[in-house]
């Protein structure tokens, strides 16, 4: 799936200026689930079951909406990908502004859920492709990491939308969806040049259980190491002892690549990495 998604970023941004297609959809449905005999990728989905969009804990779903039957999904779809691509810049129907665009083609699409599994993801694809072609270029948008972290919001206003002639307050509400995710894409793309800046400076200053740990620090991204690192932790991530853990600790904060979180000490000091560039908002910032 990790693989799939990958395909599918990179199609979309490559092909953005393109026309959308049931072709183009199955494609992208394919890239997405491959081969799973379990799903029917790449066609619309032919169940006699409800569609429904299903969240919550096994015995404690709440139902959020229920899409019109397969046998509609043939039509439905084919009126949405010519209100799609009418409504492109020089369209018969353009709507200029692209954030607006992109927001009724997300609802309307995930309101269809054409597919039997990968909806959402392809609903995403094509709210940054309507981005994308607003713009005459593509978008680095971080809209999946949008979404997940305000999932009960994102499910909620869907939900709503859905059940409503008027969708206003769904615009208004995707749109500073939007505005997020392109502040959560641009503090990823910084992360990813300090990250870049961080090893050219110190690589050959750190051994090779240090360069471990930092690595697995910096994988959790800009929100950094969930409390921190600490000599248990470096032990079990380098296999090492607890004085040879402490050892590299302290000599990672004389080196100015640690700095010791706040509040932390004795047994339970702890450590998160220093960036020192100006390109930060806050100099020094720690993470």
């Amino acid at each position: 799936m990790a693989k799939g998604i990958w395909q599918l970023i990179v199609d979309v941004r490559n092909t953005f200026s393109a026309s959308l297609s049931q072709k183009t959809l199955f494609s992208w449905h394919r890239m997405l689930l491959g081969t799973d005999s379990k799903i029917n990728a790449g066609q619309w989905r032919s169940s006699a079951e409800p569609m429904q969009v299903v969240s919550g804990a096994y015995g404690n779903e709440q139902i959020h909406f229920e899409a019109p039957p397969s046998d509609r999904v043939p039509k439905e779809m084919e009126r949405f990908i010519s209100w799609f691509n009418e409504t492109a810049p020089g369209g018969k129907s353009q709507i200029i502004q692209a954030p607006v665009r992109s927001a009724i083609a997300h609802l309307h699409f995930e309101t269809i859920c054409p597919f039997e599994d990968g909806n959402e993801r392809i609903g995403r694809a094509i709210a940054e492709k309507a981005i994308s072609q607003g713009i005459g270029r593509p978008i680095l948008l971080a809209l999946s990491k949008t979404i997940e972290a305000n999932r009960a919001a994102y499910y909620e206003a869907l939900k709503i939308a859905q059940r409503s002639k008027d969708i206003t307050a769904w615009i208004i509400w995707f749109v500073n969806m939007l505005i997020d995710a392109q502040t959560e894409a641009e503090k990823q793309v910084d992360f990813g040049l300090e990250k870049a800046k961080f090893f050219d400076r110190f690589r050959d200053q750190l051994s090779e259980r240090q360069l471990k740990a930092i690595r697995r620090m910096l994988e959790e991204g800009p929100e950094g190491f969930e409390g921190g690192m600490n000599a248990r932790k470096y032990g079990s991530i380098t296999q090492s002892s607890k004085a040879t853990a402490t050892r590299d600790l302290q000599e990672l904060l004389i080196k100015g690549i640690l700095i010791k979180i706040e509040g932390s000490d004795g047994r339970s000091t702890a450590y998160r990495i220093l960036f020192n560039s100006p390109s930060l908002d806050d100099m020094g910032r720690a993470i």
